[in-house]
């Protein structure tokens, strides 16, 4: 069976080969939810006034790019291994790619997509804010199925005094001990931010256009500082520092900072139920 090692084994992370081609589960999960998260943000959008086409036209652009520059943004961190395994460095089917790095690709090209397209950029990143957030949060699932993104050595006891399902207790099991299951942690974290900004982001009079997507970046990088710290496989600069941690409060500090500035200084700043502007009719 290709799907599960039964009962006692790990899951398998392949989840269907056909002769010499594999498809693995993390790569099936990854691109679940880079559809789930189009659909959403297509629906989004019309609402507020972005033509489908556009996004469409944005995320054929964004995706390679995100993928390239998360892969790269990891590869960099990690390269004493690489530069001894060259031929690992395209392997991104076995994990390793940050997604820090492909939001930061994955943001240029928005930046200068909705510049040339003449879209708010705030407003497409607002759109795409929660339910980036989502993708993210099912996409560690995929890490889940690698076992990878883990977290310190811990007891049987602990993982069944979550009240976790049976297989991820199972699938924790890992190196010949048991291990905290970060990867859940932050999955949760991101589905719980998801819900929430998708519940307040309609309310009139509340986000001017940019701070659905700071809601978005101050989340994300609260939780995951606090939840990098739990791991064992965390990017590092100098076997001191850890490099999400640092980039997670730069990324905490400066959403605040920005947030209030905006306001501060942009009081005209348009509502963000105003949608695009720079596009009167309505989808």
């Amino acid at each position: 069976m290709t799907g599960v090692r039964l009962l006692l084994g790990a899951l398998n992370p392949i989840a269907l080969k056909l002769g010499p081609f594999e498809v693995h589960w993390y790569g099936v999960i990854i691109a679940s939810a880079v559809v789930i998260a189009t659909i959403l943000a297509v629906r989004e959008g019309k609402r507020r006034r972005i033509n489908p086409d556009d996004i469409y036209d944005m995320i054929l652009w964004a995706l390679p790019v995100a993928l390239i520059s998360a892969r790269a943004y990891y590869v960099i961190f990690e390269w004493p291994y690489y530069a001894q395994h060259p031929d690992q460095i395209i392997a991104i089917w076995d994990g390793g790619i940050a997604i820090y790095g492909s939001l930061i690709g994955a943001g240029l090209v928005v930046y200068f997509f909705c510049r040339a397209k003449w879209i708010p950029v705030w407003l497409m990143l607002d759109v795409a804010g929660p339910v980036v957030l989502m993708a993210q949060g099912i996409g560690r699932w995929g890490n889940f199925m690698n076992q990878e993104a883990f977290g310190r050595i811990t007891s049987l006891q602990f993982l069944q005094n979550l009240h976790i399902p049976h297989f991820i207790i199972q699938q924790m099991f890992i190196d010949g001990a048991y291990r905290q299951p970060t990867f859940l942690y932050e999955s949760i974290w991101d589905l719980l931010g998801f819900v929430l900004l998708m519940s307040f982001r309609h309310r009139h009079h509340l986000f001017k256009q940019g701070e659905v997507f700071l809601s978005y970046v101050i989340w994300y990088s609260f939780g995951r500082f606090f939840i990098e710290g739990m791991r064992t496989d965390s990017l590092m600069i100098g076997n001191i520092l850890r490099v999400s941690q640092l980039l997670s409060v730069i990324l905490f500090v400066g959403g605040i900072i920005l947030w209030y500035i905006r306001r501060k200084r942009n009081q005209t700043n348009p509502w963000y139920l105003d949608g695009n502007e720079l596009n009167p009719r309505k989808s």
